[in-house]
């Protein structure tokens, strides 16, 4: 049996009066933070979890859309939509389908996508490279009006070039050409002068008639010249005298 002296007796007593009163609020503290700890890393391996479930997924619908399997690309996308449409690789997945539903003819089925992108996705880029492809399909559809607003979304500077292109194709389609080229002078204007694009986009600036030409300055009236009567020099010979009548 453990001796102590009365120091230390004192103090065995000053800690179970101390345990009493805040026992419990340590024990609980502790065990929070362990409950805590162990939530972040099982938050993690099931983050991670649906990720590689999610990948294998979007690779199916990668495959699926380059053998041009509608029926195999539909299904892995379904899944990846019901139990994975949070992970990054559902919006993804979502604009290949998009784009292998409308060479398809199924423009329903391309905007449903695009608009699943629009409506899931917490991504700038992703939300912008939608929009393009929305207004691609709704100026098949002769949605002009629709397209329009479709690309007066905000975006970034990177996809200028690129909206204000499509605006010019819409703009040529609804017959407003004066406005067609003043949106392809914008894409121009943000196009790097060496870029292959940018000569397309040249060439359909051209065909509008390249840059409007402002109205005419009247030019002012000049002067008439003077009549210069010449100076016969010195050494000019005269004219011969007109010999008189006889």
């Amino acid at each position: 049996m453990a001796v102590y002296d009365l120091d230390e007796q004192d103090q065995l007593e000053d800690l179970k009066v101390w345990w009493k009163r805040w026992g419990n609020l340590v024990t609980g503290v502790a065990l929070a933070a362990s409950i805590g700890v162990v939530s972040v890393q099982g938050w993690r391996w099931w983050q991670h979890a649906q990720a590689e479930r999610a990948s294998v997924l979007y690779s199916s619908v990668s495959s699926a859309a380059r053998a041009n399997d509608s029926a195999k690309a539909k299904d892995a996308m379904a899944q990846l939509a019901d139990q994975y449409a949070r992970t990054g690789y559902a919006p993804r997945a979502a604009l290949l389908m998009a784009r292998m539903l409308f060479d398809s003819g199924d423009k329903a089925g391309a905007k449903a996508q695009l608009a699943f992108v629009l409506d899931r996705t917490s991504e700038d880029e992703l939300k912008q490279v939608a929009r393009f492809r929305l207004a691609e399909v709704q100026l098949d559809e002769k949605a002009y009006d629709d397209a329009l607003r479709t690309l007066d979304a905000k975006h970034d500077d990177a996809f200028a070039a690129l909206y204000a292109d499509l605006r010019g194709d819409i703009l040529v389609a609804a017959g407003r050409n004066a406005e067609a080229r003043t949106a392809y002078q914008t894409a121009l204007a943000k196009l790097d002068a060496k870029s292959q694009y940018r000569l397309y986009v040249q060439v359909k600036f051209d065909a509008l008639g390249g840059v409007e030409p402002s109205p005419a300055t009247p030019v002012p009236a000049q002067p008439a010249a003077a009549t210069v009567v010449p100076t016969p020099s010195s050494s000019a010979a005269a004219p011969p005298a007109t010999a008189p009548g006889k």
